[in-house]
């Protein structure tokens, strides 16, 4: 940087030194009432995050965050406590291996959670003013911790255990939102779910088997029926071909799920309470594989902070579409999968 009428040698280091400092600190300020006053910069008015490097921390902000990240977590622990282990005995810190189990559709559950914990919880600390490294790896952090701490009670479940599957995948997820924030301090591949109801009208004995594993409810149905779960690994095009005349929202997605499954490895069990032997291994057990465009609802210019919030949630799950499926070796297009 030089002054008109100069070339850079007529121009002493301490008055470059000085002008560096003052733009800095104008742009400091200037970014500072922005994130106070729960604005973003004008290049980041439309949609976004927050990508300016001058942010001043907000202490008010910062302590509320923090109390509503204690808040949300000790509400999700009692809910967590009534759905999954009120009705199981407790018993001494033990491991499984359950890598097998329910195709893996139940790992990526895992993974899928853990990075939406991670995003949401770092747009809370950039809502905050948290500088960008400091926000990424607190954040980002945070699925991780939520998922391990469910882990040890999973340990102490006589109907569970403590799963080296489950950890890797919760390590999977945080760290595919953390190597993204540091590389391109953006969401470029976003990890989504796709979910639907899984029901038997014709066959008593599938559905009497469905209801006492997953429940009649449909919040339980969604939370613990891995046939009803896709989870989609979803790329934004436009972020990839910067130079292209792509819609900023375009996203293709490759999806992975399964069906058929009434048991963790097999469709055939012993009643523990009769000791009767049921055998449902007529219901074929299926891999899924899916293609399908999406949307980054991130990517969509607004002027409302409603909307982006709205949007901003949204992004955590696959929007319905015309949709190529691959099961048991065979391609097929559904017209509008979930």
């Amino acid at each position: 940087m030089f002054l008109p009428g100069t070339c850079p040698a007529q121009v002493a280091p301490s008055n470059i030194n000085l002008r560096r400092i003052l733009d800095t600190v104008a742009v400091s300020a200037k970014a500072g009432v922005l994130v106070s006053e729960g604005a973003q910069p004008p290049n980041q008015m439309l949609s976004g995050p927050i990508k300016d490097p001058f942010i001043v921390p907000n202490t008010k902000r910062i302590w509320g965050v923090a109390a509503v990240h204690a808040g949300a977590y000790t509400a999700s622990m009692i809910m967590l406590n009534q759905v999954w282990y009120a009705d199981f005995e407790r018993s001494k810190m033990h491991t499984i291996n359950d890598w097998p189990e329910w195709f893996q559709v139940d790992k990526a559950g895992h993974a899928w959670t853990a990075y939406q914990i991670s995003r949401a919880s770092m747009a809370t600390w950039a809502w905050a003013g948290m500088p960008h490294k400091q926000r990424v790896w607190l954040g980002g952090t945070m699925g991780f911790v939520f998922q391990t701490v469910i882990e040890v009670q999973d340990g102490y479940s006589a109907e569970w255990g403590w799963s080296w599957g489950d950890i890797a995948a919760n390590t999977a997820g945080s760290a595919l939102f953390i190597a993204q924030e540091l590389g391109w301090k953006e969401q470029r591949i976003s990890f989504k779910l796709g979910a639907h109801t899984v029901y038997y009208p014709n066959d008593a004995a599938a559905t009497q088997r469905a209801d006492a594993l997953f429940g009649t409810r449909l919040p339980e149905r969604i939370l613990k029926d891995y046939n009803g779960q896709t989870y989609w690994v979803s790329a934004n095009l436009k972020s990839f071909f910067k130079n292209s005349k792509l819609p900023p929202w375009l996203n293709i997605a490759v999806g992975y799920g399964a069906h058929g499954m009434l048991g963790a490895y097999g469709n055939a069990w012993a009643d523990e309470a009769t000791g009767v032997y049921n055998d449902l291994s007529y219901i074929a057990r299926r891999r899924q594989f899916y293609l399908a465009p999406d949307v980054d609802f991130t990517k969509i210019r607004t002027h409302s902070k409603f909307l982006r919030s709205v949007f901003f949630c949204l992004n955590a799950f696959k929007m319905p579409s015309p949709t190529l499926v691959l099961s048991q070796g065979k391609l097929r297009v559904q017209g509008l999968y979930f």
